[in-house]
């Protein structure tokens, strides 16, 4: 980071809002006082760290940490909500793709995990509208984590 004072003093602000409330006793929401509040306060440190500061590499971070927090708050608040793997790969890749607006790198890599989170999310659906048969989606079903391993070992040996 280049600039050490953004980050921490948000982090710190955050962190003193969050002691101040629960010291006061004003929950904002049910379930506020919570490890995931403190996840979002971190992660939205590191999003305000990158974009005041020009230091997109924080974006990642920034997303996952900011999502994740958010998404267990919301999972136990909002019944539509699903609370599915597919949802954190949701996040990451939303996190890749708006760090590769601004650094031009890594565009490719979150539309794959986006592909692989909307898989993840509509696989029921996906599954009946193309009338798969219960026994040949069972045989998909356990090949398809070797197709992700094959895929990553690709990303780490293959040369630019």
């Amino acid at each position: 980071m280049k600039t050490q004072r953004i980050f921490p003093g948000i982090v710190l602000i955050g962190f003193g809002l969050y002691f101040f409330l629960e010291h006061s006793q004003i929950e904002i929401f049910p379930g506020f006082f919570s490890w995931p509040t403190l996840l979002c306060i971190v992660g939205a440190a590191f999003l305000i760290q990158a974009y005041s500061g020009n230091e997109y590499e924080s974006i990642l971070p920034g997303v996952i940490l900011l999502g994740f927090g958010a998404h267990f708050h919301i999972v136990k608040n909002l019944e539509i909500w699903p609370d599915n793997i597919g949802t954190f790969i949701l996040i990451i890749s939303l996190g890749f793709i708006l760090r590769a607006r601004k650094t031009n790198n890594g565009m490719f890599h979150g539309l794959i995990l986006l592909i692989i989170s909307l898989l993840f999310l509509f696989y029921d659906k996906i599954t009946t509208s193309f009338g798969l048969v219960e026994t040949s989606t069972a045989n998909i079903e356990r090949f398809w984590p070797f197709a992700l391993m094959a895929i990553g070992i690709y990303f780490l040996v293959r040369k630019k």
